[in-house]
């Protein structure tokens, strides 16, 4: 019906079928295949600048803690002791790809004017058709120009940087791995500072304990006026041991005395003796037990006191040794990024890839052409006209 309406308009006007018209009619392959895979052809082979890829691949990697004694030559045999960080190197990846990354780079080389300069494509070149210099398009940008992913195969993290010239392309991924290294020791501080900073506290708490557990023990022996009681204790009770024996001898003397001299005139004063050590034995056994003020009842709360300032001492003296061992480890960095591949400066471009991108183009508009093909067909068997 479009095409009748040409001619229509065409014959009432005195002229013949335009030059658009004839193509529509008689080649519409031509306008709709051919042609805007030759446009793309003309573009990628005459307009298109060429783009270097630089490519690197890195892991993060972490120091072996394992300290199992093997022989010599299991030693040269053996790995280097050293275990892949697969956070760490997921961190970093997700470093690269961020704002930050971006936004540090752009500090350390004029990253805009390295993918806007005249001479390249319009399509090509920062920023985009359409599109304004902010800092949200360039990261856009930056996001097409950089690529970077975990090889599932090797466990290797591979960085591509595409620019215009092969010489930017490696800077660029040079700077990228510099700061994706000074990342690594960022964190590896941060973890550093932060266990330090957790033993140096838990020292603090155990110093403290200590000293209020001595200050307890101080305060309890200055009001029970006791130093020791289970040494004290020990004391009096040996003291009235000495006392019962010397009783008992007394005794036993007595009643020898009174079985062979009955009337010794020295037995009442024997008698008298052998009472005055009963009392003083009586009284020294009443200090350690018997009543509330014995040093009995008070060595439960000294037990209690001592055996908190010796677990306070222990726990002070393991906090230590913590503190000690974090700053050994704080010593030697717990994770580094190792460069397994080096970028290069390419010497060939890689993209774009010209006769692909045609033959993308030529395929999807020849099914575009099929597509609408079936559909004037299908239009044209249904129309009422026919």
């Amino acid at each position: 019906m479009f095409l009748q309406s040409l001619k229509v308009d065409a014959a009432s006007q005195g002229r013949g079928p335009s030059l658009v018209s004839r193509i529509l009619k008689k080649n519409p392959f031509l306008m709709f295949v051919l042609l805007p895979t030759l446009a793309a052809g003309l573009y990628y082979y005459l307009f298109a600048a060429d783009q270097f890829i630089s490519e690197s691949r890195f892991i993060v990697k972490s120091q072996s803690r394992s300290q199992s004694a093997v022989s010599p030559l299991a030693s040269l045999l053996q790995t280097t002791g050293l275990s892949a960080g697969q956070e760490q190197t997921s961190e970093v990846i997700s470093y690269i790809k961020s704002r930050d990354a971006l936004t540090q780079l752009a500090k350390t080389i004029p990253i805009r004017t390295l993918y806007q300069l005249p001479s390249l494509d319009f399509l090509g070149r920062y920023p985009a058709p359409f599109r304004s210099d902010r800092f949200e398009n360039l990261y856009r940008y930056y996001g097409d120009m950089i690529s970077v992913h975990t090889d599932q195969e090797s466990g290797l993290a591979i960085l591509s940087v595409r620019a215009f010239t092969p010489q930017d392309a490696r800077k660029i991924n040079l700077l990228l791995l510099d700061q994706s290294e000074q990342l690594v020791n960022r964190l590896n501080a941060k973890a550093r500072d932060n266990a330090i900073s957790e033993a140096r506290k838990r020292v603090i708490e155990a110093e403290t304990r200590v000293k209020t557990a001595r200050i307890a023990m101080t305060e309890y022996r200055n009001e029970e006026r006791l130093l020791d009681p289970a040494k004290q204790a020990g004391g009096v009770l040996e003291m009235a041991n000495k006392l019962a024996a010397e009783q008992a001898a007394l005794q036993a003397r007595l009643e020898t005395m009174e079985r062979m001299a009955p009337k010794n005139p020295s037995i009442p004063a024997l008698r008298r003796q052998i009472q005055a050590l009963a009392g003083q034995s009586a009284i020294q056994s009443g200090r350690v037990v018997g009543n509330q003020s014995a040093i009995s009842s008070k060595l439960g709360g000294y037990e209690a006191l001592a055996m908190e300032q010796e677990f306070a001492a222990q726990t002070l003296t393991a906090a230590n040794a913590s503190l000690e061992q974090a700053r050994a480890e704080a010593q030697r960095q717990q994770f580094y990024l190792e460069r397994v591949v080096e970028p290069t400066a390419p010497d060939m471009s890689r993209f774009p890839n010209r006769l692909n991108m045609m033959l993308t183009i030529f395929g999807t508009a020849l099914c575009l052409y099929f597509i609408g093909w079936m559909l004037v067909v299908g239009v044209l068997e249904h129309s009422p006209d026919r």
